[in-house]
């Protein structure tokens, strides 16, 4: 079974992918999707959808989770990412990829074992939850390997 995983923003999108094989997990890429600074909304859009139809094309994955937004303070901030959320839902579902969706509660909780961890306590449970030598970076890279991590719980059940 191959995982997707992906933390849903405009400039930059984390993502990763992992095997899983019975209770064995294999990190086979994470990284960021990076939109130049610049960028009008629907160029970042169309950078987004075409570099995830990319990872679709390498990895086909069997499931896809995606962080559910929650935003309090800045709307205008969360209407754009709602959009490239949006693309990326779109891309996904034309594929036929199931979504399972976390909120960022779920995903501290899931990994650190308190929904209301800081990320360096994240970023520490992860690295050992995963057996990884260091911590995973960018922060937002490190965020989609926790979700995937998470994904591959849910959809296989265990």
């Amino acid at each position: 079974m191959i995982i997707l995983w992906i933390d849903p923003w405009t400039a930059t999108t984390g993502f990763s992918v992992l095997e899983k094989e019975g209770r064995k997990v294999r990190i086979l890429e994470y990284g960021v999707i990076t939109t130049r600074a610049g960028l009008s909304l629907p160029e970042r859009l169309v950078q987004i959808g075409s570099d995830l139809t990319e990872i679709l094309d390498t990895y086909h994955p069997t499931v896809c989770g995606i962080e559910r937004l929650f935003f309090l303070r800045n709307v205008t901030n969360g209407i754009d990412v709602a959009q490239a959320r949006g693309v990326m839902v779109h891309t996904l579902a034309v594929r036929g990829i199931p979504l399972v969706e976390f909120t960022p509660l779920q995903v501290k909780q899931g990994i650190a074992g308190n929904g209301f961890a800081k990320k360096p306590q994240v970023q520490k449970a992860l690295k050992i939850v995963l057996g990884l030598t260091e911590i995973p970076k960018p922060d937002d890279a490190a965020d989609a390997l926790a979700i995937a991590y998470l994904t591959s719980l849910k959809y296989t059940g265990i």
